[in-house]
């Protein structure tokens, strides 16, 4: 579901980040900039700088940077999605869907969905101090040794027995009871006859990363069936990219170093009894591409909990699967697996946090599992091994991770390293396409880096600059990106803010947010002047690129001497 990149555009340009920013971390002026101590890492003295004339902002403590979007998802926690919709609510906008992108969605209904949810968890929240029978789940809880307090941070409540527990309370509304049927909280027979979901069962609202309440979780008391019941997928409900507790567990670590995944939710819950409060669960089902992608977006150490039969050991080789093509540097996932028959609320409450966090530690790495699950699987097939365990290895994005993993194979396979193994087997990394690019602009000081530099850190060198035809021509790393930058800030972009906002998505981001800091030495007020020196040196290569060309043939054409005349006169205007 993309959002047009104009609507993106229009809110950096109308939100400024300095105001934005003083409301939740009181600024103070600094010479051009305004400063703070930075609210992303402990520090005593001030090392956060606001930009209000590039909209952007960057801590030389942590490494914190970017524009009020970046600041928005950081500090409040939310992904990029939930970062527009909060700073289009702040202008009164509704957020546009780019046709051809997915069913649009209805942002009314949306609303009154997550109002129905929260009262809803309200309800179930008071139906646990007061229905008739809270006797027997308040029992139930002091046997599951839950305070008082994990109850209230997890919002823990109860829906009683019977068919209209909740449909009763919207009686009088027709429209609110056939939402309560859309948000999965009601059910309708074939008969037409409607009734409660969820009776006499422990309810867990689930939240989204915003704390929306947005589907819940229901635990029998008793014996029934099923142990579990959870919401059906509904508009605002996509159990495959939500993980129940993480809202929570953001509330407790802004910067979480590790994250347990785990099965339900009473092990999330009994573990945060046990100030183990790093718990995530999938919600029934394997865990997907998109919830690994907001583990790894909220910890570098992801954990993987399992039981230790066959099941939980194929569950983990899934989500081995599912974590390799993910993987970027510095992350990092392990395998933990437990006794057969026991779940981390049973063994939590048996051996006690330290015990259960000494198993944690000793989880097997990643390479450590892939190779151990091989070997038994293909025993002394170390062909079969070698063969699929390079299929899995090619997907790993991580060069770092994938010499290592190459290096495990090789050794594994009796071969003298990772470079033998290449040779006989075939195996090729593959490359990204921005490594020369990227190599081109660590260079300190060269011309095509002070102009990218520039570029990103005042746009406006480039609004209304004639077209550069020479650049396309000049066999260079990294000119590729200045012809990008040139065309984008010629007639869309105004300041740096907007600029980065252009490359969210792209490779070349962390080396444009380096150019944003780079001290390039520049006064202001030769700014100007030395931008255009370097498109002159730029143009000159190209001059002598082609000269180089044209000197080894016998006999120029017409159009030849023409285009170097041309190339001239434009050197000509920029001087």
């Amino acid at each position: 579901m993309a959002i047009p990149r104009d609507f993106i555009n229009e809110l950096v340009a109308r939100i400024d980040i300095v105001d934005q920013i003083d409301a939740k971390v009181p600024l103070k002026k600094a010479g051009k900039n305004h400063s703070a101590c930075c609210p992303f890492h402990s520090e005593k003295s001030p090392s956060f700088t606001v930009s209000r004339d590039k909209q952007f902002y960057h801590c030389f403590g942590c490494g914190a940077h970017g524009n009020v979007i970046d600041f928005v998802m950081e500090y409040d926690r939310l992904d990029f999605i939930d970062a527009i919709e909060e700073l289009a609510g702040q202008l009164g906008l509704e957020v546009p869907r780019e046709q051809g992108t997915g069913k649009k969605r209805d942002e009314g209904l949306s609303r009154d969905l997550y109002q129905l949810m929260e009262e809803a968890s309200r309800h179930f929240q008071s139906q646990l101090r007061q229905d008739k029978d809270k006797q027997k789940v308040l029992d139930y809880l002091e046997h599951r040794g839950l305070s008082e307090k994990v109850i209230a941070d997890f919002n823990i409540g109860f829906a009683p027995e019977g068919w209209d527990g909740l449909l009763s309370r919207y009686r009088q509304s027709q429209d609110s009871q056939d939402k309560l049927l859309t948000a999965g909280m009601v059910i309708e027979n074939d008969s037409g006859r409607r009734y409660d979901r969820f009776r006499d069962r422990l309810m867990f609202p689930i939240r989204d990363r915003r704390g929306r309440v947005i589907g819940f979780g229901g635990r029998v008391l008793g014996d029934g069936t099923p142990k579990y019941l959870n919401s059906p997928e509904t508009p605002i409900f996509h159990k495959g990219y939500e993980l129940y507790g993480l809202y929570e567990l953001k509330q407790r670590h802004r910067d979480p170093q590790r994250v347990l995944i785990v099965e339900g939710y009473m092990d999330v819950v009994a573990l945060a009894q046990f100030d183990v409060d790093y718990a995530v669960a999938s919600l029934g089902t394997a865990t997907t591409a998109e919830q690994f992608q907001l583990l790894l977006r909220s910890a570098k150490e992801v954990i993987c909990c399992y039981d230790g039969d066959r099941a939980g050991v194929e569950a983990a080789w899934r989500a081995l699967e599912t974590a390799l093509p993910l993987l970027k540097p510095g992350n990092q996932v392990k395998f933990m697996f437990l006794p057969q028959g026991e779940d981390p609320d049973t063994m939590v409450r048996q051996v006690g946090k330290e015990a259960f966090e000494s198993q944690i530690d000793d989880a097997k790495a990643l390479p450590e599992f892939l190779f151990e699950t091989l070997a038994k699987r293909h025993g002394a097939d170390k062909g079969t091994l070698a063969k699929q365990a390079i299929s899995l290895i090619e997907k790993v994005q991580d060069t770092v991770l994938q010499s290592l993993l190459l290096e495990n194979l090789a050794y594994k396979l009796g071969m003298n390293g990772a470079d033998e193994l290449r040779r006989k087997l075939g195996f090729s990394s593959k490359k990204q396409g921005h490594t020369l690019q990227n190599k081109a602009l660590k260079g300190r000081g060269t011309p095509l880096r002070l102009a990218i530099a520039l570029l990103v850190q005042h746009p406006m060198l480039g609004e209304g600059l004639p077209v550069q035809p020479a650049l396309k021509h000049i066999k260079m790393a990294g000119v590729d990106l200045l012809i990008h930058l040139l065309d984008i800030t010629r007639v869309q972009v105004k300041n740096s803010a907007q600029l980065l906002e252009q490359y969210r998505d792209a490779p070349q981001l962390s080396t444009l947010k380096k150019l944003t800091r780079w001290e390039h030495q520049v006064a202001d007020e030769n700014l100007q002047q030395e931008f255009r020196k370097t498109l002159i040196w730029l143009n000159n290569q190209y001059i002598e690129q082609r000269y180089q060309e044209l000197s080894l043939k016998q006999n120029h054409t017409k159009e030849e001497r023409i285009q170097l005349s041309k190339l001239i006169t434009v050197i000509q205007g920029l001087n």
